[in-house]
């Protein structure tokens, strides 16, 4: 069962209230197939832990160390994602759709 948003930015309060540095990557777009909605979010800690999604396959885990850097740099970043249908299921887009997502430290 994946998080539900308001789940999601409680835990971004609460890391960010016991001294974790954190970040929340949100889906701003989609095109063509997505598997998760705009709107969907992820938070991740310095740590690489996380809670949420806004893809699965290989794109979360590029997300989370791009948020790592993000966290670490304090500069936000707008990641896209976008593959062929022959290599679609290989990075977790099934149908060969693009998102971009948006990576900002939560300060």
């Amino acid at each position: 069962m994946l998080a539900r948003d308001e789940d999601i930015l409680k835990t971004a309060e609460a890391w960010r209230k016991s001294g974790r540095r954190v970040a929340l990557a949100t889906v701003v777009e989609t095109w063509g197939s997505a598997p998760r909605p705009v709107g969907s979010n992820l938070v991740i800690d310095d740590q690489g832990n996380f809670l949420g999604s806004v893809s699965g396959g290989c794109v979360e885990g590029a997300v989370v160390t791009e948020a790592i850097d993000v966290i670490e740099s304090g500069k936000p970043k707008t990641l896209e994602f976008g593959v062929a249908d022959e290599i679609a299921w290989k990075v977790g887009l099934s149908c060969g759709g693009t998102i971009r997502v948006y990576v900002e430290n939560i300060d």
